[in-house]
């Protein structure tokens, strides 16, 4: 059985294509996100893939250095972000597979082949993901061995969608959270009604139960650390969200009274993004 290790690659908030801005700092931008590499002495998992065709080369390099063999990708949930780079990983590293466990699965291969969100993706990164991008396959068990070791997998629920994943390394206290977790990034809650959200909240107290001494989260902002605060930290942000929309009619109100809550985190655009679809979902109910 070989001693695991975690390590943490982070690519910065970037400049995307998208609609012009309509307040302070609604500007198109990415948040910074994350691509967790578990190694043991020779071989080594990579969780998540990053996004852009510079994103994942610069990624493919940092994988290199450690001189391990890749001999998997794990994919946390199915937003695009986190998969879409399985194919120019390839390129790099051959066949090696890629997996997901199957609702994860459906929902990437979904995002790859439905006009809507595909075509989304086309045009805030244009020419700069695949055209047609490799999904990842099925993983129908809860656990990866690495070297005699177990990564186990959690089917935990709604984070910031729905059938999210996280990985749990017990030989190192380690969770990588994927998006159920944020850190000084602020949270996609688009997807999410106030019941939802609680349900995030409760998956949280999951995550916490496992006693983390590491917790990496899928938007992560470069330099935060990897400790278990962000979990809690999480959790007051969703209560935060759930509070102000109840509280404030219009787009701009929710979004001013977020960014007086939580003025220093990564990428306000996020918060405008999911002000509109609050509003969007109150007025259709």
């Amino acid at each position: 059985m070989s001693d695991l290790n975690l390590d943490l690659h982070i690519a910065p908030m970037r400049p995307m294509k998208g609609a012009p801005p309509q307040g302070p700092g609604d500007e198109p931008m990415w948040s910074p996100m994350s691509a967790t590499l578990i190694h043991g002495e020779n071989e080594a998992i990579l969780v998540d893939t990053l996004v852009t065709f510079d994103q994942v080369d610069e990624l493919a390099e940092w994988i290199k250095g450690f001189g391990k063999g890749l001999v998997g990708i794990y994919v946390t949930h199915g937003h695009s972000d986190h998969w879409i780079g399985i194919s120019r990983l390839r390129e790099h590293f051959g066949d090696v597979p890629a997996w997901a466990r199957p609702k994860v699965r459906q929902r990437a291969a979904f995002e790859a082949t439905d006009p809507g969100l595909s075509g989304y993706w086309q045009s805030v990164f244009p020419g700069e993901i695949p055209a047609r991008p490799d999904t990842p396959d099925a993983l129908d068990g809860n656990t990866i061995e690495l070297e005699g070791s177990e990564i186990r997998i959690i089917d935990i629920g709604w984070g910031d969608t729905e059938f999210s994943t996280i990985i749990h390394v017990p030989s190192i206290a380690a969770v990588v959270g994927g998006d159920v977790v944020y850190n000084e990034v602020h949270m996609m809650t688009a997807e999410t009604d106030a019941t939802t959200r609680q349900a995030w909240i409760d998956n949280l107290n999951e995550i916490a139960a496992l006693d983390p001494k590491i917790v990496v989260s899928g938007h992560h902002r470069v330099g935060a650390p990897t400790n278990p605060e962000s979990i809690g930290e999480s959790q007051q942000y969703l209560r935060d969200f759930s509070k102000v929309v109840e509280a404030q009619e219009t787009v701009e109100d929710i979004v001013e009274a977020m960014l007086e809550l939580h003025p220093d985190r990564d990428n306000p655009r996020v918060v405008w993004h999911c002000a509109r679809e609050a509003v969007k979902k109150r007025e259709q109910a």
